[in-house]
């Protein structure tokens, strides 16, 4: 029976008749009987081949329509069946196809026999794919990571038989089946529609499934080749794009196959055309669809740039198109097309040109209106350096580029420049080294050589151009005296006459011309020459040349052929023949010298440019280690180390600048300093430095340091010696060195022993074993000769205090030395020694040498002791008359005469560094031992205790459950330490009680005592001893106050403000009161003081030893100090304040309010510029509403047209909500009066504006009425719908300047200074001050604060001195 199979559009087209002939399925049997028909087609297979399926169709359509509720195993039987079908067929028809055609019968038997078995396998393909995804989905919402049910565990692979079924499609349609008939566009849809359905899978962009997307490519290049699919795929690929995110990566490979093995490169154009086509009708927007096609961009260049190249101009305009995603993608493109095709020194001129337009886009979208794009430009321009494809002269350029995104406020993009200057770096092509001073004088060498040569030759100074640039820099004046001599040439009938006998006469005479600029004489001798000598060079004309220009006629390019060959010269004749055999020409050596120097002066004169464009991103890189995000900070270091590497001057600064980072809160950034250092120091270019070189380059890092980066360091070097790798001999060279071995200057001798001290808290065998080695050299006979060296010598030997005492917890004791240990001999006999000389560094080592005793020795207040007397005694002696010593001094007990400044100076010194040593050691060292001893005792008798105490053990059981036994131990020894030191250290009988006098005379009358040093020793030591007792600090803290605010020497107003800083820990309760004259510190006009105070009251306030009011604002006005560093650091503490919850929300009104006091305040301009940044730190919705609120309120308060400005001002800047108008419209009645200024107008406007900006099209009618309610304010006054207190409105301006007016200004809560000025009659607190909601929170836990500060009175002691050991008293100064 004859029919035709007509592949259907939809499945159930087969069930309804057609045309004549059409088959139609007769039965569609039920999935229990499809069984035994399936075995039967099975059979008959074997025998009949693949024309069985003709007669058992039907079973197979079955199938297929009752696919879900089949059994798995008969959906993989039919399966393997159909497959089995086309495989076979493909394997007959070529036989049967011959040279001859088929009978028209047999032809139409296997062109159905084609179109059933493309139509079952592709049905059946599709699905079983979505019973894939089906299951896939199952699996993952049960839980399961990518387990399949136990349904899937099936006899047949689906991922091989998927691959298979494509390739057997591919091995059938790639026959010739012209004989069978004209191409069936629905056998294209259908194969085709199964290859982009297995495309929408998500899984298919997996690396497993690799085959799947190389057999879907053969296939649909199989169907654009044969099939007429090209439009269809070209389509297809775009919506799969716009619907499917996850498919991009697989349709570039697919592409990239079809351009590399099929030779298809001409679907990419139509791909980028249709992309455009899209785009353009999307509008460009950010959509799921337009991000794909960025990654399809940018993957696709990356694979077949040559492809994309031809057709880049389809894909230019979307750089201006809104998405940042498809800019990104564009660019992409462009930077693959440079870096694989646009590269290489073969380049011709219209590539050349092409590269540089792409790197100029780049370089354009570094300043893109978005982030993203920003940095994806400078990655993409860090990978063109990186791949050897910038050229040289864009370098330079470069560098200013990536210099100015250093300051970016996104970021990544400051991240990726620093990324792209490394790269730069990495990657420069002029020199391994970029020392400027060494390019400069290099430069300035070679240029003298330069000039020296080109006076020989007798040549101008500039320097001489090439034949080819000389051209090109005459063309433009040449063109239009060639066209004026050819119209006079047109208008000349004579004839011209004879000029001469010699071509290259006439060719030298019109060079001459050219050179002297008299081009119309020039070009009118060449037409002579042309007419004369058409047959001699350079006059002969060519049948063809080059144009120099547009729009020029034949004869003017005749002419200017003429003209270029006579100026480069006659050598040029045997390059116009072409002549192979072209004689060598003669070079002149003072030429080719000559040459050689200039190309050597230029590449110095580029490389030093170079060099001081990366020298100018230096200190911008620097400000970025202080960046608070830890990758930005990674990559700074790392930069550093590779400016370090290639010997950039400020890689030394920049290396000491990162040093400090080295204790930050972030591991990574912590590891990228060591790692830094250890890349830099001990192991620079991958091998282990000699110990010289290694020991010079951690003595530079010494030299200038500041305290805080030598205990960096230190921090580095301990590290390095207890990871084992600082070698023996380095530390063997430190001794030498130390020790006087090898020559080296006192500074080097100093950084010696400082670094055996670093070493030795690796490792403290380092220092203990050489113990007496330090103190012979450093402390010995020579001690006088370098107080620093001794000094150094002192801490360095202090570094086994820590490794070596007993840790918290542990039962042994302390490591001590005993009190005879000559150690302390030679201490004691350098201290005397010195105590008469006038050195500077005396002091120091005084104090560092009384530090070593009290870690030390057994007994140190007997040594200290004696070193005081001893001290006193040498004081009394008879001395060079210097000044008259004060009243109650040690000279005036039966001693008349006069001592020197500089001696009382020291025993003051001694003095007050005793007492705070003595302190320390009762709460360091004699607590925790009493403790420990305690411990053993208790430990022993609990071993005696009976049986009969059980009772008591239940008791004692509880106590310790309940945490009373530790702390009832504690207590004890605490008690017993601070009673020791409020009764007994400075009371009478004692030895500090008796120069306590001595010391408060000279502190309270620095009239009488003009040396500033001795006032300065005097007022340290008074703040050291009232760290003893209470009473002695309460009997003097308003001396210490007076000291504070009104000596004149800033040294001295530092470390008293660092000392009382210190006291609020120790003793909070008494310093409480004092807070307003710390914060009045802030304004010192001294800067140095200013920065101690912002420091300490900075700390203060971030451990809550101080209740944050009004105050504040003292921090605020720092923000925008004249120094730079105060300014950082006030930034900072609010950095760290705004962690701290709604710290400084809370603090906002009131800093308002004082900083716009007229009595307190400052001007409008730095008002302005500290708004700014406190007001950036107010991002929750909730603050932003409350504070609208909150200022709208202040405008009734206010009583001066600035603080009018002030508050609309702060208004703002708060970003614009719905919910802030609406606030705003409630409050209208607080700012209704004040909108007839024009600055608080100009503001609501402002505000309007951006209102319209960020708020939905639906409430703009909101505005509009915010926006006519205002201006009817401003036009009119009060409209007459709004009502407010016209009382309160003008009394402050009835009032005046006397003392109402003062009494309504307090009232106003406009000045904000607590206690000072205002009345005892009470006032309400909700009308005086609209404090924050939060405040109340504060106020709660007030008495909670007080009961800390009370027990920090009493217990805290111990971390109040080893705090203030942490900040050190170093060469005079805390």
């Amino acid at each position: 029976m004859e029919f035709e199979f007509v592949i259907p559009e939809l499945r159930a087209e087969l069930l309804r008749g057609g045309r004549v002939k059409q088959y139609t399925v007769a039965e569609l049997l039920s999935p229990a009987l499809l069984r035994a028909p399936l075995d039967e087609f099975q059979s008959v297979f074997r025998t009949q081949g693949p024309l069985a399926i003709l007669d058992h169709f039907d079973v197979l359509y079955g199938v297929l329509c009752h696919f879900k509720s089949l059994d798995a195993s008969l959906q993989e039987q039919t399966l393997d069946l159909v497959m089995k079908v086309v495989s076979q067929h493909s394997s007959i028809l070529p036989s049967v196809l011959g040279s001859s055609p088929p009978a028209p019968i047999l032809r139409q038997q296997h062109l159905n026999t084609l179109k059933m078995g493309c139509y079952l396998l592709t049905q059946l393909v599709e699905a079983f794919e979505e019973r894939g995804a089906k299951m896939q989905t199952l699996a993952v919402s049960a839980g399961g990571k990518g387990r399949r049910p136990k349904a899937a565990s099936l006899s047949v692979d689906w991922e091989t038989d998927r691959v298979s079924s494509l390739q057997h499609l591919t091995q059938l349609l790639q026959l010739e089946l012209w004989s069978l008939g004209p191409p069936d566009a629905a056998l294209t849809r259908i194969v085709t529609r199964c290859c982009y359905r297995l495309l929408e899978s998500p899984a298919v962009v997996h690396v497993k499934n690799k085959p799947v997307r190389e057999a879907v490519a053969h296939l649909l290049a199989l169907m654009i080749r044969r099939y007429n699919h090209m439009l269809g795929a070209t389509l297809n690929i775009i919506q799969l794009l716009q619907h499917f995110e996850h498919v991009a990566p697989a349709l570039v490979h697919i592409v990239s196959i079809w351009a590399n093995e099929y030779g298809l490169k001409t679907i990419v154009g139509e791909i980028l055309r249709e992309i455009r086509l899209t785009v353009d009708n999307s509008g460009g927007s950010e959509t799921l669809g337009v991000r794909a096609i960025a990654a399809f961009l940018s993957e696709l260049a990356e694979e077949i740039p040559t492809a994309i190249l031809p057709n880049v101009s389809l894909i230019l305009d979307l750089l201006n198109k809104e998405s940042a995603a498809l800019r990104s993608g564009v660019l992409c493109c462009l930077s693959h097309m440079v870096c694989r095709s646009l590269s290489g020194p073969g380049l011709d001129a219209d590539s050349r040109r092409l590269r540089d337009a792409f790197l100029d886009l780049l370089s354009q979208h570094l300043h893109d209106s978005n982030a993203l794009v920003r940095s994806r430009a400078l990655q993409l321009l860090t990978a063109v350096v990186r791949g050897k494809a910038l050229p040289l002269k864009r370098f330079q350029p470069l560098v200013m580029l990536a210099t100015g995104r250093l300051c970016d406020k996104a970021v990544n993009v400051c991240k990726n420049a620093v990324n792209l200057l490394a790269a730069i770096l990495a990657n420069n092509p002029f020199c391994g080294r970029l020392s400027i001073d060494e390019l400069s004088l290099s430069h300035q060498k070679e240029l003298k050589k330069l000039l020296a040569l080109r006076a020989e030759r007798g040549t101008a100074p500039g320097v001489p151009l090439h034949p080819c640039e000389e051209w090109e820099a005459i063309l433009p004046e040449l063109l239009p005296a060639l066209q004026a001599t050819l119209e006079e040439q047109e208008g000349e009938t004579a004839d011209r006459g004879e000029i001469g006998d010699a071509p290259q006469a006439v060719c030298e005479e019109v060079r001459a011309l050219l050179k002297a600029a008299r081009y119309r004489q020039a070009s009118h001798l060449a037409l002579e020459g042309l007419s004369n000598f058409p047959d001699a060079f350079p006059f002969r004309t060519p049948s063809s040349g080059p144009q120099d220009g547009e729009g020029v006629t034949d004869d003017e390019t005749t002419l200017l052929r003429i003209l270029q060959a006579c100026l480069r010269g006659a050598g040029t004749e045997q390059e116009e023949e072409g002549d192979s055999k072209v004689p060598e020409p003669e070079v002149d050596e003072g030429t080719s010298e000559l040459a050689r120097q200039e190309v050597l002066v230029q590449y110095l004169h580029d490389t030093l440019l170079f060099g001081e464009a990366i020298q100018s991103a230096i200190e911008i890189i620097g400000k970025l280690l202080a960046s608070k995000n830890p990758s930005v900070v990674q990559d700074a270091i790392h930069f550093f180390v590779s400016i370090a590497e290639f010997d950039v001057p400020g890689s030394m600064a920049g290396m000491k600048q990162m040093l400090p980072l080295v204790c930050s809160k972030e591991p990574g950034v912590r590891e990228a300093v060591v790692d830094a250092y250890r890349q830099l120091y001990l192991n620079p270019n991958g091998k282990r430095p000699k110990p010289l070189v290694l020991v010079q380059n951690l003595t530079a890092l010494i030299f200038d340091a500041s305290v805080e980066r030598i205990k960096c360091l230190e921090e580095l070097v301990s590290e390095f010696v207890r990871q084992q790798e600082v070698e023996g001999s380095v530390i063997q060279l430190l001794w030498e060195r130390f020790t006087g071995k090898v020559a080296v200057t006192a500074d080097e001798r100093r950084a010696a022993v400082i670094l055996l001290g670093m070493a030795a808290r690796g490792e403290a065998e380092i220092v203990g074993s050489n113990l007496e080695t330090l103190f012979a050299v450093g402390l010995g006979p020579r001690a006088a000769e370098n107080y620093q060296l001794a000094r150094d010598v002192c801490m360095t030997i202090g570094k086994i205090i820590h490794t070596k005492k007993g840790l918290p917890g542990q039962r042994e004791a302390s490591f001590r030395l005993p009190s005879d240990h000559p150690l302390f001999s030679s201490i004691s006999t350098a201290i005397t020694e010195g105590f008469s000389t006038p050195s500077l560094g005396w002091r120091p080592f005084a104090e560092a040498a009384l530090s070593l005793v009290y870690g030390l020795a057994e007994t140190p207040d007997r040594l200290s002791g004696r070193l005081l007397v001893q001290c006193s005694r040498l004081l009394l002696a008879p001395h060079p008359v210097s000044a008259p010593p004060p009243p109650g001094s040690p000279q005036s007990n039966g001693t008349t005469g006069q001592v020197p400044s500089h001696l009382l100076a020291n025993l003051v010194c001694l003095v007050g560094h005793v007492a705070l040593q003595q302190v320390v050691h009762l709460e360091q060292s004699v607590a925790p031992e009493m403790q420990r001893r305690r411990l053993e005792r208790e430990q022993r008798s609990s071993k005696q205790r009976t049986a009969n105490t059980s009772k008591r053990g239940s008791v004692s059981a509880m106590e310790e459950e309940l945490g009373l036994v530790e702390g009832s131990v504690e207590d004890t020894e605490a008690d017993l330490v601070r009673r020791i030191c409020d009764g007994e250290l400075l009371e009478e009988g004692q030895l500090l009680a008796a120069f306590v006098p001595l010391v408060v005379r000279l502190c309270s009358n620095p009239g009488a005592y003009d040396d500033s040093d001795l006032a300065t020793i005097s007022c340290l030591a008074l703040c050291k001893l009232t760290f003893v007792s209470y009473d002695f600090c309460e009997r003097n803290l308003r001396l210490l106050f007076t000291l504070l605010e009104k000596s004149p020497n800033p040294t001295i107003r530092c470390n008293t403000m660092v000392a009382l800083g210190d006291l609020c820990f120790r003793f909070p309760n008494l310093l409480e009161p004092w807070s307003p004259s710390l914060y009045s510190r802030l304004r010192d006009p001294s800067r140095s003081v200013r920065r101690t105070a912002l420091i300490v009251m900075t700390h203060l306030i971030l451990r809550d030893m101080v209740k944050v009011k009004g105050q504040i604002s003292e921090i605020a006005v720092l923000l925008v100090d004249e120094d730079e560093e105060i300014s950082l650091l006030s930034r900072s503490f609010f950095n760290e304040l705004a962690c701290k919850g709604n710290a400084v929300y809370n603090l906002l009104p009131d800093i308002i309010s004082r900083l716009s006091d007229a009595e307190c305040g400052i001007e409008e301009e730095p008002f302005h510029a500290v708004m700014r940044l406190t007001f950036g730190y107010i991002t929750k919705d909730r603050q932003t509403e409350s504070l609208v609120e909150k200022l709208c309120q202040r405008f009734r308060t206010a009583t001066l047209d600035r603080q009018y400005r002030d508050l609309a001002f702060c208004l703002g800047l708060l970003p614009a909500s719905e919910r802030g108008l609406r606030k705003i419209q409630d409050n209208f009645d607080c700012i209704s009066d004040k909108l007839q200024q024009d600055y608080v107008y100009q503001q609501f406007q402002n505000l309007v504006g951006r209102l319209r900006r960020a708020l939905r099209p639906e409430l703009k009618v909101l505005v509009d009425e915010f926006e006519q309610r205002i201006s009817r304010c401003h036009s009119r006054g009060l409209d007459e719908g709004d009502s407010i207190d016209v009382k309160s409105a003008q009394l402050p301006k009835a009032v005046g300047k006397g003392t109402a007016g003062k009494k309504m200004s307090s009232a106003a809560t406009v000045s904000a200074t607590p206690g000072v000025g205002r009345r005892n009659k009470p006032r309400r607190k909700v009308f005086v001050a609209f404090s924050s909601d939060e405040d109340d929170d504060e106020d709660d836990d007030e008495d909670d604060r007080g009961k800390s500060r009370q027990r920090g009175a009493e217990g805290v002691t111990e971390r109040g001195c080893r705090d203030r050991r942490g900040g050190g008293y170093r060469d005079g100064e805390w």
